[in-house]
């Protein structure tokens, strides 16, 4: 496997990760309500990485915001596969409810 290869792998395992982390005011996964954008990921050393991950909030105000980036930095860190974690909140574009997933919409009862 190509280390380009490696990182692609590692992107997709990371998506997987935030699978498993949820707003805590709405209790749908974050990847399915559309709020993150982005996992950039760097190969560092010794098979470990540098992992980016740019994300939004439902609301530029929510009062969970620094919650939320410790449980995307937690999930990340715990699998071990990584020297460090940055979690960038934009709001370029701003969230809204057509970036739910079909999951999600179901999860929340709205298909």
């Amino acid at each position: 496997m190509t280390e380009k290869d490696s990182v692609t792998a590692m992107v997709e395992y990371f998506w997987d990760i935030l699978r498993t982390v949820c707003d805590p005011e709405i209790g749908v996964n974050i990847v399915d309500l559309g709020m993150v954008y982005a996992i950039d990921v760097k190969n560092y050393r010794d098979g470990k990485f540098d992992v980016n991950v740019e994300m939004t909030l439902t609301s530029p105000w929510c009062p969970l915001a620094g919650v939320i980036a410790e449980n995307v930095k937690s999930a990340i860190m715990d699998t071990g596969k990584c020297f460090n974690v940055a979690v960038n909140f934009v709001f370029d574009p701003p969230w809204n409810a057509d970036m739910i997933t079909a999951e999600g919409k179901m999860q929340l009862g709205l298909l």
